[in-house]
């Protein structure tokens, strides 16, 4: 399984951020929600969505790739959520 994450980062309709990736050669799109960015830093304000997921773009795309792998891809989208997350 070949997994590359093409980008660029773009602010989706409901304020979450989408990314696009390629699986094996095919694209499909990433999404992180709105929610998932307010929860990821307690200590930060979401002022900004696109420079909150630039700050924490390593971690969000790990989780991705990690879902693509357990084979949560539906009709080419992951979808990664708050309980995604796992706190340290």
């Amino acid at each position: 399984m070949k997994i590359e994450f093409i980008g660029p980062p773009l602010i989706a309709a409901d304020g979450g951020i989408q990314y696009e990736a390629k699986l094996n050669g095919h694209s499909i799109t990433c999404y992180f929600s709105y929610e998932l960015l307010e929860d990821l830093d307690p200590y930060d304000v979401l002022d900004n969505a696109m420079d909150h997921f630039k700050k924490h773009q390593l971690k969000l795309l790990s989780i991705a790739e990690q879902k693509i792998l357990d084979g949560h891809l539906h009709n080419n989208h992951i979808y990664v959520f708050t309980n995604d997350l796992t706190f340290d």
